[in-house]
């Protein structure tokens, strides 16, 4: 995982530093940690009670730290989703067999999955490892956001996603390098 992390932070440092190279400047790039605090932290999320306004419920530790661009530590954006950030690229890693990306469309309300046809996700699978990021974007987006102004743009409605057809073959064990690879190219506008 180590592996996947440093790419990611050559793909962060590379896009401090040119941001005019990729197709945003309202993007960011997270490391491993996030799906994995969010798609094991989803449980407590499900469980806890919301208030009268449907807020309330526990999120990841760390959330806010992403919500504002102060994690994860290496190159911060310091940037505001939803304000500053409209696309969040993350890899996510499926029993520790497999990694897939993901491109989170803040205003499309839309996450996009990349994942090679060797994979052994099947679409059950799939959208159990997809619901974390499509209910708790948005109640993150409703949270944290600073004035009810801009909590009336948003819903806590979830997410859509879909899954990536056209993507070619990969040999098993590639898709760690596979993923990394969407993502930038992705990012690029490639």
């Amino acid at each position: 995982m180590e592996h996947i992390d440093a790419w990611i932070n050559v793909l962060r440092k590379r896009y401090d530093a040119n941001p005019q190279h990729f197709r945003s400047e309202r993007m960011c790039f997270l490391d491993h940690l996030f799906a994995q605090q969010w798609r094991f932290n989803y449980k407590d999320f499900k469980d806890s009670e919301p208030d009268q306004n449907g807020l309330g419920r526990r999120l990841p530790g760390g959330a806010w730290n992403y919500y504002a661009g102060t994690t994860p530590s290496f190159c911060q954006s310091n940037k505001v989703w939803g304000m500053d950030i409209d696309d969040v690229y993350a890899p996510v890693n499926y029993n520790d067999t497999h990694w897939i990306a993901m491109w989170i469309s803040i205003p499309k309300r839309h996450i996009v999955v990349w994942d090679n046809i060797c994979s052994s996700i099947s679409p059950e699978d799939l959208d159990v490892v997809m619901e974390p990021f499509l209910n708790m974007v948005p109640y993150l987006l409703v949270e944290c956001t600073s004035s009810d102004e801009q909590r009336a743009q948003y819903s806590l409605e979830p997410f859509t996603y879909e899954r990536t057809t056209n993507i070619p073959p990969a040999r098993a064990g590639d898709c760690g390098v596979y993923t990394l690879k969407y993502i930038k190219c992705h990012a690029l506008g490639i």
